[in-house]
């Protein structure tokens, strides 16, 4: 027994600290650099191994991979949506499980390709990769959290390159880097068991990955390098830090209110061109509840600044139906409604529950799921000082989203969010890194106003200019260079994504590779 347990244990040693390392290597913990490693011990590994296990391998390192990155929505919709401990450990098990397959598709089709061509790893594995993780950010709705590009936000020389791949491009760097530690280390094993292959490929290889390092880190340094030549607009962010439990609770309506009058009353002392809250930060519902929206727009008319705010609106209501939206809403300086935007990639199972007619019995286990219809225009702002786009919440984490706001201009981005759902966990610091590629994508600086944190300001480089703690109720103010700039991803979305797909279909066409 204990034999058999210690074999089973060595069998899938490999892909348990492959998942481990690059599960380290996402915010928050700071250990970046450990996924350009991270995926050597389970590729290497898997030269031995069946087709079967080499899918298992996947699978295992993919449970691990995302449990580790993901579990703080255990937190979220157990002590926020009211599901109860089992219902919650099982969505998020049901989540892994999903999420474990396109690992588990990687390393079968990895091994089978390594086997049967002559290729290097360091060109089909970040092949691969990119295809899957850019599928799994649009199949069933889509979720590109923990996608391994994210884990290198803070290596700003190394991600200049997505504002041309986007965030797959650094998805493709990091497999690549990995990739090439495993042909070295199965060169061996290849010629070995290969007679005919070809060294020079390898090595041919090897120098095409110092040469498109040193070019990233090159394109890197010069981008960052740059002077950007886009006038300042003076912004403040409020950060409420209301709790969740009283957010929408009427006793607590005034007070709620009363904190950010409070706060952008202070942030007014900085002569801001804009104010901006958080996500939902109004407790009512705008234009629908006269009294408090009359209030609201009495005091902006004292600030001296437009104010963008998150709010539920009423876009129909009658004894058959009532429609809401969860919405962004901008004041001028004068009090008057001059923008709104619907938000249009809404939380599954949060904000609406997909399928109704099928899942109808969800309604009944959990409490705290919303009942929102998603808005269909990419709406910008047009102010006297710049014109932004504004992504609700977990819009942010979609770059084919964002890039569609601006493909005809724009000056800066703006997402409004209430991580209060994450509590303390690495989820707000997940979320947060995934802004700063927006930025860079874009080459638009992006500014966070978040309910508990973080918020903050991010240049059109990437760098973080200045961001909050968590659980704090503060004010953020910045000075924000406003930049015009149409970069290749913007105007062309995901190519590179799709290059990736062309080859990997030519690669299985090619060597018939489900025989």
């Amino acid at each position: 027994m204990k034999n058999a347990l210690r074999e089973k244990i060595s069998e899938y040693f490999f892909p348990v600290v492959s998942g481990i390392l690059l599960a380290l290597s996402f915010p928050s913990t700071g250990f970046f650099f450990l996924a350009w490693v991270a995926f050597v011990p389970l590729m290497a590994g898997l030269w031995t191994r069946s087709p079967r296990q080499a899918f298992s391998d996947g699978y295992i390192f993919g449970l691990i991979y995302f449990f580790g990155t993901l579990y703080w929505i255990y937190h979220s919709i157990n002590h926020f949506g009211g599901v109860p401990f089992i219902a919650s450990l099982s969505i998020v098990i049901t989540l892994c499980l999903y999420l474990g397959l396109y690992p588990a598709l990687f390393c079968l089709l990895f091994i089978q390709m390594i086997r049967k061509t002559k290729l290097p790893a360091l060109f089909i594995a970040p092949v691969l990769w990119v295809v899957l993780e850019f599928i799994r950010s649009y199949a069933l709705t889509g979720f590109p959290w923990s996608s391994v590009g994210y884990s290198q936000y803070k290596f700003l020389h190394a991600v200049q390159v997505a504002d041309v791949t986007g965030i797959y491009g650094i998805s493709f760097l990091v497999l690549m880097v990995n990739g090439a530690f495993v042909d070295v280390i199965l060169l061996k094993r290849r010629v070995r068991q290969m007679p005919l292959f070809p060294v020079s490929y390898t090595f041919i290889g090897l120098s095409a990955v110092l040469v498109i390092i040193a070019l990233t880190l090159g394109y890197g340094h010069w981008r960052l390098g740059q002077q950007r030549n886009g006038s300042l607009v003076n912004i403040s962010v409020v950060q409420g830090n209301i709790e969740q439990d009283k957010k929408w609770e009427p006793v607590y309506q005034d007070e709620v209110l009363n904190t950010y009058f409070t706060l952008s009353r202070g942030a007014a002392g900085t002569s801001p061109q804009l104010i901006i809250w958080p996500e939902t930060a109004v407790p009512f519902m705008f234009d629908y509840d006269k009294p408090n929206t009359g209030k609201l727009a009495s005091f902006q008319r004292e600030l001296g600044a437009d104010l963008l705010f998150g709010s539920i609106l009423v876009k129909e209501h009658s004894r058959s139906k009532t429609l809401l939206t969860n919405s962004a809403v901008l004041l001028d300086k004068e009090g008057k409604n001059i923008y709104e935007y619907d938000k249009i990639h809404l939380v599954p199972f949060g904000e609406y529950v997909p399928l109704r007619s099928v899942l109808f019995f969800i309604d009944k286990l959990v409490t705290g799921i919303g009942d929102y219809v998603s808005g269909e225009e990419y709406a910008r702002a047009e102010t006297e000082f710049g014109s932004f786009g504004t992504m609700i919440c977990y819009e942010i984490i979609f770059p084919g989203l964002v890039r569609k706001f601006y493909t005809d201009g724009g000056d800066f981005i703006v997402t409004i969010t209430n991580d209060a759902w994450f509590g303390k966990t690495a989820g707000p610091y997940q979320h947060f890194s995934m802004a700063v590629f927006r930025a860079i994508e874009n080459r638009k600086p992006v500014i966070r106003a978040a309910n508990t944190g973080i918020s903050g300001f991010i240049d059109s480089s990437g760098r973080v200019l200045s961001e909050s703690s968590l659980f704090q109720r503060l004010v953020l103010s910045e000075s924000v260079k406003t930049d015009r700039t149409l970069t290749f991803y913007t105007k062309y979305g995901d190519l590179f994504s799709y290059l990736c797909i062309v080859i990997s279909i030519v690669l299985c066409l090619n060597i018939r590779i489900w025989r």
